[in-house]
């Protein structure tokens, strides 16, 4: 139930050209749109491509020439549209038994932080921050099937499982994650299991991989960080990644994300179970404490079979 809830997950958005590339400035209209959390967005440029078409001063530009920004911050074509959001939106982080939090979820859009409002280019391709795409999207899925894995070799000690899947399988794993998105992006109220029942058993035997024990879990932070030479502009991300362990090591204890944090960023998380300086956040939502990273691992993995956490400060 956990998983198809956050395969349904959803995020309005609202694609603005870019004023420097439009013929009349600032007068085209915005491309609206409910998108999938787990999507990524350059599955969206062909069609963004096709509606600002009129608009571009140069029409010479390809779709794939398309890269994203947020308040000037390039977006990472690599992450999920639902990591992009929950490190670069600003929103407040949806947080179970704290009443506030809880009303956020439904003030959000009075607030004005829904839809969240991003940029669409087609020119000025930020080199130092993004590696270019290519028209047939071998670029796309290869990043994707490369992350898929590195998962599997940490959970397993070996890629065996993702690269003894047949060919069908490797298709039909690429087809649910690409066609699924592009489905649900036009026809988002409809609940998509077909896609999810296609995706769901192939995950599940990476995930559950036969006579292998649980080794690590693929887990990735993500926490705002100074900027730096190679990249000067606003919005640099720290990328923190170590081999996290199912259990506590000499322990039976199992292994939650208190106890993770705590061991990584110890100046950010002083205690394992109580968050005094920052959030960890995932799909959206504060993770507690106390949560078992193979649980989560389990149940709320990105497609990729990532935990991708972002981390933000309280106050």
């Amino acid at each position: 139930a956990l998983q198809a809830a956050i395969w349904n997950g959803s995020l309005p958005i609202e694609i603005r050209l870019s004023a420097s590339e439009c013929r009349v400035y600032d007068q085209a209209d915005p491309y609206l749109i409910q998108y999938p959390r787990l999507s990524y967005l350059p599955f969206l440029l062909p069609r963004l491509h096709t509606f600002f078409f009129p608009s571009l001063i140069n029409p010479g530009v390809t779709p794939y020439d398309g890269w994203f920004s947020c308040e000037d911050v390039p977006l990472k074509w690599q992450y999920p549209l639902g990591l992009l959001h929950d490190l670069f939106s600003g929103a407040s982080p949806y947080q179970t038994g704290d009443d506030v939090s809880r009303d956020q979820a439904n003030t959000q859009e009075s607030e004005g932080q829904l839809p969240w409002r991003l940029t669409i280019h087609f020119a000025d391709w930020p080199e130092q921050a993004l590696v270019r795409l290519d028209g047939e999207g071998k670029v796309l899925h290869d990043a994707f099937i490369n992350s898929v894995k590195e998962a599997d070799f940490l959970r397993n000690g070996t890629a065996k499982g993702i690269m003894s899947l047949s060919k069908d399988d490797s298709t039909m794993l690429w087809n649910a994650v690409q066609e699924r998105k592009l489905a649900s992006a036009f026809k988002w109220t409809t609940l998509h299991l077909d896609d999810f029942n296609t995706f769901s058993p192939i995950s599940k035997r990476l995930v559950y991989a036969q006579g292998a024990p649980l080794r690590h879990i693929p887990l990735k932070i993500y926490l705002p960080s100074s900027p730096t030479a190679s990249e000067p502009a606003s919005g640099h991300l720290r990328i923190v990644q170590s081999l996290v362990t199912p259990g506590l090591p000499g322990s039976r204890e199992a292994q939650t994300i208190g106890t993770t944090l705590h061991s990584l960023l110890p100046t950010l998380f002083p205690s394992r179970r109580t968050p005094i300086l920052a959030k960890a956040v995932l799909h959206g939502a504060v993770v507690p404490m106390k949560a078992s990273v193979e649980e989560l691992m389990r149940a709320a993995a990105y497609l990729d079979g990532w935990l991708h956490i972002g981390v933000v400060m309280i106050g």
